[in-house]
């Protein structure tokens, strides 16, 4: 199954759907992501925290795949943070996947108290025009950080990867997001499961035929937002790629809009880290 993709403001692609691996244990890692890449993922989401980036470049490499068809992204961790620190930080990953280059490389956290997100951003440039990595972005970051990392470097993240589900839906940021050419990608997509039994996404799942959370995962998609679901059920993971091909009506996608309460799941970027 192909993929589908949305463009980043470097001319580059990230599929819409992939496969994100926290809570992934290390144990299965390798065989989840080789079984996920295998059915049609071509994104994985990985991160130093994780714990799991050893798994991940073996499933890469068990998947069969040639390297360029997969888009392989991790992220900077908090105690990594400036130019050095992140750095290694980088080189460390890449050797535990066993890559000589990331398709993407975010910064997980801006940890604003450290004040050091602006030296670990020119890190990431320096090491994307060395072609360590292709495209950086960034992770949990506001408008107003997003916009200091462009006046202080001139380089705009190609995509914010945010906590964004249905009932911390994240409009103001994501209008943000549109008006700089950046792409919002929504960590947490399905909100751990609580607005499965929400009337509303319950209407919608009886008379499109979907799951709860292909309903949501389809919300994400015709926002025009890229997902990074987790699942370790072959089953899951053949569902949530089916969404690719669903539609929701208009209708459909006021109602979930409404669902809107401003609950976070995650640490308040503003403060953790």
């Amino acid at each position: 199954m192909r993929n589908a993709v949305l463009t980043l403001s470097d001319s580059k692609t990230v599929p819409k759907m992939g496969f994100g691996l926290w809570q992934v244990r290390g144990g299965q890692t390798a065989d989840v992501t080789a079984q996920a890449l295998q059915l049609g993922y071509r994104l994985v989401d990985g991160a130093a925290i994780y714990g799991n980036e050893v798994g991940m470049g073996e499933g890469i490499r068990a998947s069969g795949l040639p390297r360029d068809q997969i888009f392989v992204t991790t992220k900077v961790w908090n105690d990594a943070q400036g130019f050095d620190a992140a750095r290694r930080a980088v080189d460390e990953s890449l050797a535990r996947l066993g890559l000589d280059r990331l398709d993407l490389c975010l910064i997980h956290w801006p940890c604003p108290h450290k004040d050091l997100f602006v030296d670990t951003w020119r890190a990431l440039i320096a090491l994307r025009d060395e072609g360590r990595i292709t495209s950086i972005g960034v992770s949990n970051f506001d408008a107003g950080q997003i916009d200091r990392l462009t006046d202080e470097t001139g380089v705009t993240p190609v995509l914010n990867q945010i906590e964004l589900h249905p009932r911390f839906q994240q409009t103001a940021l994501r209008a943000a997001h549109a008006a700089r050419g950046i792409i919002t990608q929504s960590w947490t997509p399905l909100g751990q499961g609580r607005s499965f039994e929400h009337p509303v996404i319950d209407r919608i799942a009886r008379t499109t035929g979907l799951s709860p959370a292909q309903v949501i995962l389809r919300w994400h998609l015709q926002l025009g937002l890229s997902v990074i679901p987790r699942s370790t059920r072959k089953a899951g993971l053949i569902q949530n790629l089916a969404t690719l091909g669903a539609q929701l009506t208009d209708e459909d996608m006021s109602a979930i809009a409404g669902l809107d309460a401003g609950d976070r799941i995650g640490p308040d970027p503003a403060t953790f880290g």
